[in-house]
């Protein structure tokens, strides 16, 4: 080795050439060797879990085909397939996860939504179907599909998720005694303008082909602590409760009882919006906002970049892209999300829940759905650090509340009756109370007000008002 001279016969200067000579190169080799050795021992690390490979996606009207399918996969509908993990793919999880799914072009030309879902499926459950109560499940990812040609390269489009929190759901012992696990993966398509504009697709239903890969390893400067899942809503849609295209209030109140504290719980949200018809939900930006027990908690208005990364996969021509490049500014404008990305999964933590129950409250507060069209498509659950904690009495209120601004009148409309509404000025003073679901502010003057909302079954919540 380099720093240890050792005569072998040759004449000391043959010796200290070739020594030095040794010495060039096991320095430069090292060089080369020692991050090729790093690599090499990283990737060894690395597990690669593959849940569906090209499966066939079908028309999601139509009647469900009967294809056969791969070895321990159900087809739930011709949208949706699920895959139980085994408990050596489960034990090989590690606290590092990449979720990476890739959709295929087949007969569907236009840009989709589709999604990945745990389905928590009670232990020993050959199969289950959409509508089993005891299944519990709950988004992970959704992307929304470029417009793609199946003759036109590229063909496939990649997503990527980092889902580290889906550790403490696989190594579960308690969870995973009580339930299997299964993935289920979906993409909603429909062949009929493929079959004419697209080549090769005529009288065809097949509309995409999906894989989904999980790559884990481990990581030290990962901290994952939580120690209990509750899914509270799986791809539920918001949209026009009250048959009117007014730009009022579009309220969904999740209402969940814990049967004990909760410890630094998370919210995991997944929301979009859709509606492509004139003036539709997804070519207008829209705040939203999320609320848990009256205390605001997110503001966001989805989407706002640009696009133009994955021009490269809009291959059919459609009336978003156009032939030319777009700026920036043109895109964040209207956009709501990109064809051929994923969404944002954004979430949002809190020190601690009291047993007892609760309401999240979720508001897209000048949602039109303009034509009595559209629909905001809305996933949400909880992590904590407790063990074991269940959720008893889970339902969701649907609510609209409008006009707001208002000049006179506010209408509080829904599918749980109006028990007792306060109003209350912004600095805590109560001003009124009744029973009505209409509710006078013609007597105040111009400002903002709070609405203190009772409703029948015991929803109570606080929405805050504009008189003009």
């Amino acid at each position: 080795m380099c720093g240890i001279y050792k005569y072998d016969g040759l004449n000391f200067i043959d010796n200290l050439y070739i020594y030095g000579l040794e010495c060039q190169i096991n320095l430069s080799m090292r060089k080369i060797l020692l991050p090729l050795l790093i690599l090499s021992a990283l990737f060894k690390s690395q597990t690669s879990i593959n849940v569906f490979s090209q499966i066939v996606f079908y028309d999601g009207y139509a009647s469900n085909v009967t294809q056969p399918v791969p070895a321990n996969t159900i087809r739930l509908a011709n949208s949706k397939y699920a895959k139980k993990l085994t408990d050596a793919e489960l034990n090989s999880f590690q606290n590092k996860i990449q979720m990476n799914v890739t959709i295929g072009a087949l007969c569907d030309n236009y840009d989709r939504i589709g999604g990945v879902h745990i389905a928590l499926v009670p232990k020993g459950q050959a199969s289950y179907t959409m509508s089993d109560t005891q299944v519990k499940r709950f988004e992970v990812g959704r992307y929304i599909t470029p417009f793609m040609n199946k003759n036109i390269s590229p063909t496939e489009v990649p997503y990527s998720y980092e889902v580290n929190n889906l550790y403490s759901v696989f190594s579960n012992a308690d969870l995973r005694n009580t339930y299997d696990i299964w993935v289920e993966l979906d993409v909603f398509g429909v062949p009929y303008a493929a079959n004419t504009q697209v080549a090769g697709c005529a009288n065809r239903n097949d509309v995409f082909a999906g894989t989904l890969t999980f790559v884990t390893s481990n990581d030290a400067t990962i901290n994952n602590n939580f120690n209990t899942i509750l899914p509270l809503l799986d791809s539920n849609t918001l949209n026009n409760y009250n048959n009117t295209d007014m730009a009022g209030q579009t309220v969904r109140l999740i209402n969940f009882n814990i049967p004990q504290a909760a410890t630094n719980p998370t919210f995991f949200i997944v929301t979009t919006p859709h509606g492509a018809n004139n003036n539709g939900e997804e070519y207008v930006r829209r705040q939203n906002i999320v609320s848990l027990d009256n205390a605001q908690m997110m503001t966001f208005t989805p989407g706002g970049k640009s696009c133009e990364p994955y021009r490269m996969y809009n291959t059919q021509a459609n009336g978003i892209y156009g032939p030319n490049p777009h700026s920036a500014t043109w895109w964040t404008n209207w956009n709501n999300w990109c064809p051929g990305d994923s969404v944002p999964i954004r979430s949002f933590s809190v020190p601690s829940l009291s047993a007892g129950s609760h309401t999240v409250k979720y508001e897209v507060p000048t949602a039109v759905f303009y034509g009595q069209s559209g629909e905001i498509v809305l996933s949400m659950y909880m992590q904590s650090q407790n063990q074991n904690l269940s959720v008893k009495d889970l339902s969701t209120v649907d609510i609209s509340i409008y006009p707001n601004p208002t000049s006179d009148y506010i209408m509080i409309k829904g599918e749980k009756k109006v028990n007792r509404v306060a109003v209350f000025s912004v600095d805590g003073r109560k001003l009124s109370e009744t029973n009505d679901s209409k509710i006078d502010l013609t007597s105040y003057p111009p400002g903002a007000y709070l609405l203190d909302i009772l409703l029948e079954g015991g929803s109570h919540f606080t929405h805050k008002v504009i008189r003009k």
